[in-house]
């Protein structure tokens, strides 16, 4: 797809002088800052042993990340600090933040894991913070491809949720994990500030306003785009936090190999950037409702089938989960970007907040729910309920292809 080129604002940076080396930065950010959010669940198995981890407190470690991650977003949308401080400022400022918390895991003790859930939380909170802001620094970049540009920022948040997965599966310690996270999170604040300017779609500081949140949630597209997001997280971040689990639990039952489980598990999780980016082009092209719709009812059959899956060979499983990787946030970006273009540009980034908000809210229940389900009745039946988050979705996507389901219609 053609990216349209637009002046540089006066001042531009090099690496900002076109929206593709924008893009690239932004992305490139992104992807850095990332790594902090599976830090800590890519090395599990190993802080299950080093700190005696019960699988409640295992399971804890991930759920102190989103629920930092929720608080964290509820307070930049209630408060409307995503539309009160420059983007690049508040993502640069986030991840030094998350850096330091996620190093504060290397202090942590057998007998202090409470420390270690609290870090994990912080770092949640400071992830709120990079996220919706560096969505808002891509959109201020495009107006036309912005499904696309809104694509690759997503598969680079992809790649990055990933990464600790590779660099366990290579061998690393945890320790070198953990390391290695911060020192990607505090590159990522510098090549936002000093790599790139605001674009020439970056709408202007606005003043606080309790009325803002109002603003926001009585526009009927956004309240579509917003159901679809729900169904969307309600699959995603369970599926990509439990993969490691299913699959060797998979292996085990069936006395077949897939190999390094990190490494597959980075394969899965990191094909989605390929979905991202090739979503958000076809959405730009077709119509964002139909990709996504399409999207969520691949990756909902997905989830439906993997009890068949179970115990299987790896030539059967690994493809599938490798499509399933792919589908399940192919959608993603979408939901986004039609966020910021129901929202009024004023309360962009407040909208952005508060939708990832209540989306990370929900991934709570499933990545609970999920080993709750394989402790009762077995990893083979863990995934199928992930389904219903799709179902839900595809029906809000239908509604808002329907005349007056939207305030603003945009291919």
């Amino acid at each position: 797809m053609t990216v349209q080129p637009v002046d540089p604002p006066a001042g531009a940076s090099p690496a900002a002088e076109h929206p593709r080396k924008a893009l690239a930065v932004i992305a490139g950010s992104q992807l850095l800052a990332l790594t902090l959010w599976f830090s800590a669940s890519a090395v599990a198995p190993q802080l299950e042993d080093e700190w005696q981890l019960t699988e409640a407190a295992l399971a804890g470690l991930t759920l102190a990340v989103q629920i930092g991650f929720v608080v964290g977003a509820l307070m930049v949308a209630i408060t409307n600090l995503a539309d009160r401080i420059p983007s690049r400022r508040l993502f640069a400022g986030a991840a030094i933040a998350g850096a330091t918390a996620n190093l504060g895991l290397l202090t942590v003790t057998a007998d202090a894991v409470w420390l270690g859930m609290a870090l994990r939380f912080l770092t949640g909170v400071a992830l709120a913070g990079v996220y919706p802001s560096g969505l808002k620094v891509m959109a201020g970049w495009f107006d036309r491809g912005r499904g696309m540009a809104l694509g690759v920022l997503v598969g680079a948040l992809t790649v990055g949720s990933a990464t600790p997965h590779l660099v366990r599966g290579l061998g690393a310690r945890w320790q070198g994990v953990v390391i290695a996270s911060s020192v990607l999170a505090v590159a990522a604040a510098i090549i936002m500030r000093v790599g790139v300017t605001d674009g020439p779609f970056e709408t202007a500081a606005s003043p606080f306003s309790w009325r803002q949140i109002g603003r926001v949630v009585r526009n009927r597209g956004y309240r579509l785009s917003t159901f679809g997001y729900l169904g969307h997280m309600w699959e995603l971040y369970a599926m990509w936090t439990w993969t490691a689990a299913f699959l060797a639990a998979s292996a085990a039952a069936g006395g077949v190999s897939y190999g390094s489980i990190g490494v597959v598990t980075f394969v899965v999780i990191a094909a989605g950037g390929i979905g991202a980016w090739v979503g958000g082009v076809w959405a730009d092209r077709f119509g964002r409702p139909l990709i996504a719709g399409g999207a969520m009812a691949i990756s909902g059959a997905c989830a439906l089938i993997t009890p068949f899956l179970f115990g299987q060979a790896a030539l059967l499983v690994i493809p599938v989960f490798v499509v399933w990787g792919i589908t399940v946030v192919a959608d993603s970006a979408q939901f986004s970007t039609m966020a910021t273009e129901e929202s009024e540009p004023e309360v962009r980034g407040t909208s952005l907040a508060l939708q990832t908000a209540l989306g990370f809210l929900l991934t709570l229940v499933t990545i609970r729910g999920v080993p709750l389900i394989a402790g009762s009745i077995g990893w083979r039946w863990a995934f199928p309920i992930l389904a219903l988050g799709p179902v839900f979705g595809v029906w809000a996507m239908v509604a808002m292809r329907r005349p007056g389901g939207t305030t603003v219609m945009r291919p």
